[in-house]
Formats: C-alpha cells, structure tokens, sequence
C-alpha cells in the first residue's frame, strides 16, 4: 500500500512529546480539521519521489508495512499534529543534538537550513532562504516565506514537495519553525510556521 507521509519536526526529549507536519489533518472533502481523539505514529519506508512543477505539486510517496510503531497522536491542530513517543529508538534520531528554539525577533531574511529525509537513510541538510517574515501572525501557519536554493534538493524534488511538510528550519544553531505548504505555481517557493508556535501547541499535550 502506497500512501502520503509527513515529516516529524521535533521531539522533546524531557516530555517525551513530539510536533510533527507543522499543518493539521484535514477532511479531503470538506477541507475541515479531522477531531483525533487517538492515532498511531507509525515510520514509513520512502518507496518513490514525484518531482513539483508549476501547477503540479510533487510528492514523497511511502509504505507502513512492516514498519514500526513510535508513539500515540493526541491533538491535531491547523499548526501540526502533536502526541507522545513511545518507542525512541524506532525515531532515529541523534539526541546529542538538541537545539534551542529562536525568538522571533532572533531570525533574520536570507539563509537558512532544512532537514529532511528522501529516502530511507539518515535526514539530509539543504540551504533555503528566507523571503518574508510576519512576525505578528499568529491566526495561521503561514510565519515566513521561504524558497528552496539547494541545487541537490532542486534536483531531487523540484522544491516543496507533499511529505514535506513538517520538515524543521534552522538557522545559527537554533530551530526556527517548519515547512509548511507549497506555492502551487512555484513549486521552488512556499511556507514555514515560527518554532515557537508549534512548541506552544505542544504544551497542550497529556504528558
């Protein structure tokens, strides 16, 4: 079975409480954010990469069979879906490195970093920028404008592809905020959500 995936943005490794996708779970038909009153967190096994185009959004496409279980979803939120790990070393994650969250008014226009995984190996680091900030929105997830410069992720992807989102943004050292949605006719460019609000809606979550 083939399926969309998502991208875990953090976890916190004190709580044991991560934030995933950075955008909610939606009803395909009516757009409406779906109630979770529970769901598995599962790993995936990254079987093929359709390549964006303008007017045609790409996507990473994913199998759970015979994949792992990592934890419970508890809350899914128009910033991100949020619940708790059970299993860490199902994650694959180094927890050696922890970041701080930046404030802010701490992140600037211009370079910046994202994580994401393509395959079935170990996330990979790619350059973007950052071309707008809106500091004051705190309605939506659409926190800053950015757009893909790597050449190696270009060529993988196009851009922002589906299964992206959830993808974290560093910059100096510090966690910023996550992909988010795609310009559908400019598949190089689309949105991040500021790290504090996902760590924010993470609060909320039974520990």
């Amino acid at each position: 079975m083939q399926l969309g995936v998502g991208t875990v943005t953090f976890y916190e490794p004190s709580t044991k409480i991560f934030g995933a996708l950075g955008h909610g779970i939606t009803d395909i038909d009516t757009n409406e954010l779906i109630n979770i009153s529970s769901g598995e967190f599962i790993t995936t096994r990254i079987l093929n990469i359709t390549k964006g185009e303008s007017g045609d959004p790409g996507k990473i496409q994913g199998s759970i069979e015979n994949q792992a279980n990592i934890g419970l979803i508890s809350k899914n939120s128009r910033f991100g879906i949020y619940g708790k790990v059970d299993n860490l070393s199902s994650l694959n994650i180094d927890t050696s490195k922890e970041m701080e969250v930046a404030l802010r008014d701490e992140i600037n226009l211009g370079k910046a970093t994202i994580l994401c995984s393509l395959d079935n190996e170990n996330p990979k680091e790619y350059e973007i920028e950052i071309q707008n900030i809106y500091k004051e929105n705190n309605y939506d997830n659409k926190s800053m404008k950015i757009k893909v410069t790597d050449e190696r992720l270009l060529e993988k992807t196009g851009g922002i592809i589906q299964g992206m989102s959830g993808s974290p943004i560093m910059q100096n050292g510090k966690f910023i905020g996550a992909v988010t949605h795609v310009l559908v006719n400019s598949p190089q460019e689309g949105y991040a959500v500021f790290g504090d609000i996902m760590i924010k809606q993470s609060k909320s979550v039974e520990k």
